[in-house]
Protein backbone atom coordinates (compact mmCIF):
# COMPACT_ATOMS: atom_id res chain seq x y z
CA UNK A 1 0.00 0.00 0.00
CA UNK A 2 2.78 2.45 0.89
CA UNK A 3 4.51 1.78 -2.41
CA UNK A 4 1.25 2.34 -4.25
CA UNK A 5 0.59 5.65 -2.45
CA UNK A 6 4.14 6.86 -3.15
CA UNK A 7 3.98 5.86 -6.80
CA UNK A 8 0.61 7.52 -7.44
CA UNK A 9 1.42 10.64 -5.45
CA UNK A 10 4.80 11.20 -7.05
CA UNK A 11 3.67 10.46 -10.60
CA UNK A 12 0.46 12.50 -10.38
CA UNK A 13 2.32 15.38 -8.75
CA UNK A 14 5.11 15.32 -11.32
CA UNK A 15 2.78 15.36 -14.33
CA UNK A 16 0.45 17.99 -12.84
CA UNK A 17 3.32 20.13 -11.58
CA UNK A 18 5.16 20.22 -14.88
CA UNK A 19 1.93 20.99 -16.76
CA UNK A 20 0.97 23.86 -14.46
CA UNK A 21 4.56 25.17 -14.45
CA UNK A 22 4.24 25.64 -18.21
CA UNK A 23 0.94 27.45 -17.65
CA UNK A 24 2.56 29.71 -15.05
CA UNK A 25 5.28 30.70 -17.50
CA UNK A 26 2.61 32.32 -19.69
CA UNK A 27 0.22 33.60 -17.01
CA UNK A 28 1.42 34.55 -13.52
CA UNK A 29 5.16 34.86 -14.16
CA UNK A 30 4.86 37.73 -16.68
CA UNK A 31 2.63 39.58 -14.20
CA UNK A 32 5.19 39.13 -11.41
CA UNK A 33 8.00 40.39 -13.65
CA UNK A 34 5.88 43.40 -14.61
CA UNK A 35 5.20 44.16 -10.94
CA UNK A 36 8.90 43.96 -10.10
CA UNK A 37 9.59 46.83 -12.49
CA UNK A 38 7.36 48.99 -10.29
CA UNK A 39 8.79 47.56 -7.06
CA UNK A 40 12.38 48.31 -8.12
CA UNK A 41 11.66 51.69 -9.72
CA UNK A 42 13.19 54.75 -7.99
CA UNK A 43 10.75 56.30 -5.56
CA UNK A 44 10.81 59.69 -7.26
CA UNK A 45 9.64 58.13 -10.54
CA UNK A 46 7.18 55.60 -9.13
CA UNK A 47 4.27 58.03 -8.94
CA UNK A 48 5.31 60.60 -11.52
CA UNK A 49 2.13 60.09 -13.54
CA UNK A 50 -0.19 60.71 -10.59
CA UNK A 51 0.39 63.91 -8.59
CA UNK A 52 -2.71 63.26 -6.47
CA UNK A 53 -1.22 59.93 -5.44
CA UNK A 54 2.04 61.65 -4.51
CA UNK A 55 0.21 64.09 -2.24
CA UNK A 56 -1.71 61.23 -0.62
CA UNK A 57 1.51 59.41 0.19
CA UNK A 58 3.23 62.56 1.43
CA UNK A 59 0.42 63.49 3.82
CA UNK A 60 -0.31 59.99 5.10
CA UNK A 61 0.30 59.30 8.78
CA UNK A 62 3.41 57.24 9.55
CA UNK A 63 2.75 53.50 9.62
CA UNK A 64 4.67 50.28 9.49
CA UNK A 65 4.40 49.10 5.89
CA UNK A 66 5.80 45.73 4.82
CA UNK A 67 6.01 45.08 1.06
CA UNK A 68 4.64 41.62 0.41
CA UNK A 69 7.79 40.05 -1.06
CA UNK A 70 10.40 42.27 0.55
CA UNK A 71 13.09 40.90 2.88
CA UNK A 72 13.64 43.22 5.81
CA UNK A 73 16.38 43.61 8.38
CA UNK A 74 20.12 43.06 8.05
CA UNK A 75 19.64 40.29 5.49
CA UNK A 76 17.77 42.53 3.04
CA UNK A 77 20.88 43.23 0.95
CA UNK A 78 22.24 39.67 1.18
CA UNK A 79 19.02 37.84 0.31
CA UNK A 80 19.45 35.51 -2.66
CA UNK A 81 17.01 35.59 -5.53
CA UNK A 82 17.12 33.54 -8.76
CA UNK A 83 18.21 35.34 -11.90
CA UNK A 84 15.66 36.00 -14.62
CA UNK A 85 15.48 33.43 -17.39
CA UNK A 86 16.10 29.70 -17.07
CA UNK A 87 17.22 29.90 -13.43
CA UNK A 88 14.00 31.56 -12.32
CA UNK A 89 11.94 29.17 -14.43
CA UNK A 90 13.74 26.17 -12.94
CA UNK A 91 13.18 27.16 -9.31
CA UNK A 92 9.57 28.20 -9.92
CA UNK A 93 8.86 24.94 -11.73
CA UNK A 94 10.53 22.90 -9.00
CA UNK A 95 8.39 24.60 -6.36
CA UNK A 96 5.25 23.97 -8.42
CA UNK A 97 6.08 20.27 -8.84
CA UNK A 98 6.75 19.97 -5.11
CA UNK A 99 3.43 21.64 -4.36
CA UNK A 100 1.59 19.30 -6.74
CA UNK A 101 3.17 16.25 -5.11
CA UNK A 102 2.05 17.56 -1.73
CA UNK A 103 -1.47 18.07 -3.07
CA UNK A 104 -1.55 14.51 -4.40
CA UNK A 105 -0.47 13.04 -1.05
CA UNK A 106 -3.05 15.16 0.79
CA UNK A 107 -5.81 13.95 -1.51
CA UNK A 108 -4.74 10.33 -1.13
CA UNK A 109 -4.48 10.62 2.65
CA UNK A 110 -7.93 12.17 2.93
CA UNK A 111 -9.63 9.65 0.65
CA UNK A 112 -7.94 6.65 2.26
CA UNK A 113 -8.91 7.89 5.72
CA UNK A 114 -12.50 8.48 4.62
CA UNK A 115 -12.72 5.03 3.06
CA UNK A 116 -14.34 3.98 -0.18
CA UNK A 117 -13.01 3.50 -3.68
CA UNK A 118 -10.65 6.09 -5.14
CA UNK A 119 -12.11 6.99 -8.50
CA UNK A 120 -11.65 9.85 -10.94
CA UNK A 121 -14.96 11.49 -9.98
CA UNK A 122 -14.33 11.16 -6.24
CA UNK A 123 -10.77 12.49 -6.50
CA UNK A 124 -12.00 15.48 -8.50
CA UNK A 125 -14.62 16.18 -5.84
CA UNK A 126 -11.98 16.10 -3.11
CA UNK A 127 -9.77 18.40 -5.18
CA UNK A 128 -12.62 20.89 -5.58
CA UNK A 129 -13.21 20.89 -1.83
CA UNK A 130 -9.50 21.32 -1.18
CA UNK A 131 -9.34 24.32 -3.50
CA UNK A 132 -12.34 25.87 -1.77
CA UNK A 133 -10.64 25.46 1.63
CA UNK A 134 -7.09 26.46 0.70
CA UNK A 135 -7.73 28.82 -2.21
CA UNK A 136 -11.11 30.52 -2.28
CA UNK A 137 -11.73 30.87 1.46
CA UNK A 138 -8.35 32.48 2.36
CA UNK A 139 -8.47 34.66 -0.78
CA UNK A 140 -11.66 36.30 0.49
CA UNK A 141 -9.53 38.01 3.12
CA UNK A 142 -6.01 37.82 1.69
CA UNK A 143 -6.05 37.67 -2.11
CA UNK A 144 -2.79 36.73 -3.89
CA UNK A 145 -0.46 39.74 -3.93
CA UNK A 146 2.31 40.93 -6.22
CA UNK A 147 5.79 42.18 -5.28
CA UNK A 148 5.68 45.82 -4.29
CA UNK A 149 2.23 45.66 -2.69
CA UNK A 150 2.05 46.75 0.94
CA UNK A 151 0.60 44.39 3.52
CA UNK A 152 0.43 43.66 7.23
CA UNK A 153 3.05 41.58 9.03
CA UNK A 154 3.93 38.26 7.40
CA UNK A 155 3.46 36.15 10.55
CA UNK A 156 0.00 37.62 11.18
CA UNK A 157 -1.02 36.87 7.59
CA UNK A 158 0.33 33.33 7.76
CA UNK A 159 -1.50 32.59 11.02
CA UNK A 160 -4.79 33.88 9.62
CA UNK A 161 -4.32 31.99 6.34
CA UNK A 162 -3.58 28.67 8.07
CA UNK A 163 -6.46 29.13 10.51
CA UNK A 164 -8.87 29.93 7.69
CA UNK A 165 -7.77 26.95 5.60
CA UNK A 166 -8.04 24.52 8.52
CA UNK A 167 -11.40 25.89 9.68
CA UNK A 168 -12.78 25.74 6.12
CA UNK A 169 -11.54 22.17 5.59
CA UNK A 170 -13.07 20.97 8.88
CA UNK A 171 -16.30 22.80 8.04
CA UNK A 172 -16.58 21.14 4.64
CA UNK A 173 -15.88 17.72 6.17
CA UNK A 174 -18.60 18.19 8.81
CA UNK A 175 -21.13 19.64 6.40
CA UNK A 176 -20.70 17.03 3.67
CA UNK A 177 -20.16 13.91 5.78
CA UNK A 178 -22.45 14.44 8.75
CA UNK A 179 -26.22 14.15 8.97
CA UNK A 180 -26.48 15.80 12.38
CA UNK A 181 -28.06 19.26 12.25
CA UNK A 182 -25.89 20.49 15.12
CA UNK A 183 -22.71 19.57 13.26
CA UNK A 184 -23.93 21.29 10.11
CA UNK A 185 -24.57 24.44 12.15
CA UNK A 186 -21.07 24.13 13.60
CA UNK A 187 -19.70 23.79 10.07
CA UNK A 188 -21.37 27.02 8.99
CA UNK A 189 -19.99 28.77 12.08
CA UNK A 190 -16.47 27.55 11.26
CA UNK A 191 -16.79 28.86 7.71
CA UNK A 192 -17.82 32.31 8.92
CA UNK A 193 -15.53 32.61 11.97
CA UNK A 194 -12.21 33.53 10.25
CA UNK A 195 -13.92 36.21 8.19
CA UNK A 196 -15.76 37.55 11.23
CA UNK A 197 -12.39 37.87 12.98
CA UNK A 198 -11.00 39.50 9.84
CA UNK A 199 -7.75 39.10 7.94
CA UNK A 200 -4.81 41.26 9.09
CA UNK A 201 -4.45 44.45 7.07
CA UNK A 202 -2.72 47.77 7.50
CA UNK A 203 -4.60 50.16 9.78
CA UNK A 204 -4.60 52.83 7.07
CA UNK A 205 -4.69 52.52 3.31
CA UNK A 206 -1.46 53.47 1.53
CA UNK A 207 -0.65 53.99 -2.10
CA UNK A 208 0.94 51.05 -3.87
CA UNK A 209 3.47 51.25 -6.67
CA UNK A 210 1.68 48.39 -8.45
CA UNK A 211 -1.24 49.43 -10.70
CA UNK A 212 -4.62 48.23 -9.47
CA UNK A 213 -5.49 46.49 -12.75
CA UNK A 214 -2.24 44.50 -12.64
CA UNK A 215 -2.91 43.44 -9.05
CA UNK A 216 -6.47 42.39 -9.91
CA UNK A 217 -5.32 40.35 -12.91
CA UNK A 218 -2.71 38.60 -10.78
CA UNK A 219 -5.18 37.72 -8.03
CA UNK A 220 -7.68 36.27 -10.50
CA UNK A 221 -5.03 34.45 -12.54
CA UNK A 222 -3.35 32.99 -9.45
CA UNK A 223 -6.63 31.53 -8.23
CA UNK A 224 -7.33 30.11 -11.68
CA UNK A 225 -3.88 28.49 -11.77
CA UNK A 226 -4.34 27.06 -8.28
CA UNK A 227 -7.73 25.67 -9.23
CA UNK A 228 -6.17 24.08 -12.32
CA UNK A 229 -3.41 22.54 -10.22
CA UNK A 230 -5.88 21.00 -7.76
CA UNK A 231 -8.17 19.79 -10.56
CA UNK A 232 -5.38 18.24 -12.63
CA UNK A 233 -3.80 16.60 -9.59
CA UNK A 234 -7.16 15.16 -8.52
CA UNK A 235 -7.85 13.90 -12.03
CA UNK A 236 -4.47 12.17 -12.26
CA UNK A 237 -4.79 10.62 -8.80
CA UNK A 238 -8.18 9.21 -9.76
CA UNK A 239 -6.88 7.90 -13.08
CA UNK A 240 -3.61 6.44 -11.78
CA UNK A 241 -4.77 4.83 -8.54
CA UNK A 242 -6.72 1.87 -10.02
CA UNK A 243 -4.21 1.37 -12.84
CA UNK A 244 -1.11 1.28 -10.67
CA UNK A 245 -2.96 -0.90 -8.18
CA UNK A 246 -3.85 -3.37 -10.94
CA UNK A 247 -0.31 -3.38 -12.31
CA UNK A 248 1.22 -4.08 -8.89
CA UNK A 249 -1.39 -6.44 -7.56
CA UNK A 250 -3.16 -3.92 -5.24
Amino acid sequence: MITRVLAVGLLAGLIAGVSIAVMQAFTTTPLIIAAETYENAPHEHAFSASPHLVRAVATAAPARIIPVHQVTGEDAHDAWTPADGWERTFYTSTATVGTAVGFAFLLLAGMLYAGGAITERRAMGWAAAAFAATGLAPAMGLPPELPGMDAAGLVDRQIWWIGTAVASAVALWLFLRSDAVALKILAIALLVLPHAIGAPHLAEAHASSVPADLAARFAATSLAVQASLWALTGFLVGILWPRIGEDHGG
